[in-house]
């Protein structure tokens, strides 16, 4: 057991991650620094609760200094590896880690690890709620659930682990999960606009590199669950020496797949349909897609074929990600402001027939919006408010186009944004806040904008 008593050890970057480090550690019996370049002031909530620990403090814009006298340095993920700074300590043979990197180190049971550009939260959640479905102990963590390095030394060997796993969280990895899915890999994070990150990718290849860790260090004994059809996902095969397995919206051979609204899944040389599109609570074909990788990740691990069709069919999705909001003057309200590239709002328009009103735009994020703006030229969408610092981009794009509906600008709040939609909408309209962009220009995170809008939606 790999033991930190005495360990001198600077945790930089207070974020969830960060605090969960530092409650592990001290547990651990460790000599903890607590770094971050925000002030104590500018952590507030933060500063206050690890001051009632046995910590010490590095803030401000000098918090990565003297860190060549600690045993051990534990980044967030949101901290890039190629700040000078890290890569002196690093040529000096420093241990530079992080809370995945050592969770992984750490735990004693098996994990299933769930990477892609979106669908990760949902797919990780149905796999938790399938494992619970089965009377499994599960824990799940990573983006999705919570952090589980200050628990880890209380998961024991016949638990199961679900990790929702970014780019960010695999890139520094030496340990691969037993069971590791890739889902529809494009492209994000490939450059970097939040005021409190530094980590970006500076190609598209780079951000492939940055998810192989997931399967490169499987063995024989393990399991890599690919995207039949996602030529980066299905790639993967080559990275691994584990069992790969398919799953697909078209190909009837693999593993798991869609076909004609229905999930279907091959275990024990039998197929068995899971479920039917009328049947589930989530909406679009990207949701069966994630379904069955979920399904196919579960029977796996071993779980039953009714507990999977359960939970399948049960299943009523995470906040902000295609969140059925409200309905008010028979018109539907949805919130997908987690959708911060065109590929997830391009599946979300795919997601309805009815006449929709469309709410795009944020912040930069390296995105093309030219295959967004054709696939709502040729869908219900029947109105477009654009917001944020990329209006004058998606604008254009649309109208290069040739978008036949019509196109608001000039909103400057959710406020403004929610009662344009009352003024336009009417019944059998669907308003859906599908943003394609990040929200940093107008709002903190996608969490907040997709509350502020829930919000204003709840007033009219």
């Amino acid at each position: 057991m790999i033991r930190f008593l005495g360990k001198k050890v600077a945790i930089l970057g207070l974020s969830v991650e960060g605090v969960d480090s530092v409650q592990f550690f001290v547990r651990e019996g460790a000599r903890v620094v607590c770094a971050d370049r925000r002030t104590a002031a500018d952590l507030g909530e933060i500063y206050e609760m690890l001051r009632r620990y046995p910590v010490t403090f590095q803030l401000g814009v000098g918090y990565l200094e003297g860190l060549d006298d600690f045993d051990i340095i534990v980044r967030t993920p949101g901290m890039s590896l190629h700040l000078p700074q890290l890569v002196a300590l690093q040529n000096q043979g420093k241990e530079i880690t992080s809370l995945t990197k050592l969770f992984f180190d750490l735990c004693e049971a098996p994990i299933i690890g769930v990477t892609g550009t979106k669908g990760k939260g949902t797919t990780s959640s149905l796999i938790y709620e399938m494992l619970q479905a089965a009377k499994r102990t599960v824990y799940l963590g990573g983006n999705v659930g919570t952090s589980l390095l200050s628990i880890v030394r209380k998961i024991h060997p016949a638990d199961t682990v679900v990790l929702e796993l970014s780019s960010f969280q695999t890139e520094d990895l030496r340990k691969s999960p037993h069971i590791a899915i890739v889902l529809r890999t494009t492209q994000e994070h490939l450059a970097n606009f939040d005021p409190l990150a530094t980590n970006f990718h500076v190609s598209r290849q780079a951000y492939i590199e940055a998810k192989k860790p997931i399967v490169r260090f499987q063995t024989s004994r393990d399991y890599a669950i690919l995207n039949a059809d996602d030529p980066t996902s299905s790639s993967f095969a080559k990275e691994t020496t584990a069992q790969v397995y398919y799953f697909s919206r078209h190909d009837r051979h693999a593993h798991a797949y869609v076909d004609s609204g229905s999930v279907f899944l091959k275990r024990n040389d039998k197929t068995e349909q899971i479920c039917h599109a009328d049947e589930i609570i989530l909406r679009g074909e990207h949701n069966l897609e994630n379904i069955a990788a979920a399904a196919l990740a579960a029977t796996l691990a071993g779980v039953d074929i009714a507990s999977i069709r359960q939970v399948a069919r049960e299943f009523r999705g995470l906040p902000h990600r295609l969140e059925f909001v409200r309905q008010v003057h028979g018109v539907d309200y949805y919130d997908d402001s987690f959708s911060t590239v065109p590929e997830t709002t391009i599946a979300a328009v795919r997601s309805f027939r009815e006449p929709i009103i469309l709410i795009a735009g944020g912040s930069e994020k390296g995105s093309d919006f030219t295959q967004m703006g054709s696939v709502i030229s040729e869908s219900s969408v029947k109105a477009v408010i654009v917001i944020g610092a990329m209006t004058g981009r998606i604008v254009k794009t649309l109208e290069q186009a040739h978008f036949g509906g019509k196109i608001i600008t000039g909103c400057h709040s959710a406020h403004e944004v929610v009662q344009k939609t009352a003024e336009i909408s009417k019944s059998g309209d669907v308003v859906l806040l599908s943003p394609a962009c990040a929200s940093f220009d107008m709002f903190p995170n996608y969490k907040e904008r997709g509350k502020q809008f829930a919000y204003e939606v709840s007033l009219l």
